[in-house]
């Protein structure tokens, strides 16, 4: 059985991850809204992502008999100033997940809850690649402001859609 702390900040980051999912689908309808078809496609597949951790963490509580919380979430930022605003709003969100991830291993550390401690490995893995390629398309859009196409045809090139992870946990509803 998980550690009723941990218990809490996983109910918690549940409402962070469907916070996250909201934010990605609100850059993904600016870049819509810009004709950036490739930019689009990929925040909306990272609003999926998000709303998929969100399951994954619900069902791990399910699989544990545990309470889950679906909190409310605050609206996100639905206009930005620029083609560059979303992406570097992105990085700074990955960077709060990480350090949020990072806290719930550390509660179950602290609680010698083994069992959260192994489900969370594959969160800590996902957000070092997550700040990395925010960190990377932040690059790209930054010096290619001015050049919609070029920013385009990076992510058609190095951002394409993945297939699925064997290792990843199990989500609700799937």
């Amino acid at each position: 059985m998980p550690a009723p702390r941990f218990v809490d900040q996983l109910n918690t980051q549940i409402g962070h991850e469907l916070a996250a999912h909201n934010q990605y689908l609100a850059c993904a309808i600016h870049y819509d809204a810009l004709t950036m078809p490739r930019m689009a496609d990929f925040f909306y597949r990272q609003a999926e992502e998000e709303r998929g951790h969100a399951l994954m963490m619900v069902q791990y509580l399910v699989d544990t008999d545990e309470p889950v919380v679906v909190p409310a979430v605050p609206a996100p930022q639905s206009t930005f100033a620029d083609l560059v605003e979303p992406v570097r709003l992105a990085l700074e969100q990955e960077r709060t997940v990480t350090d949020q991830v990072n806290g719930l291993l550390r509660t179950a550390r602290e609680e010698s809850d083994y069992a959260s401690e192994q489900f969370l490995q594959w969160f800590i893995k996902e957000q070092v690649e997550e700040v990395a390629t925010m960190s990377d398309l932040l690059a790209v859009v930054t010096r290619n402001r001015d050049d919609v196409e070029d920013v385009e045809e990076y992510v058609a090139r190095e951002l394409g859609a993945e297939g699925e992870d064997p290792t990843a946990p199990r989500q609700a509803g799937a």
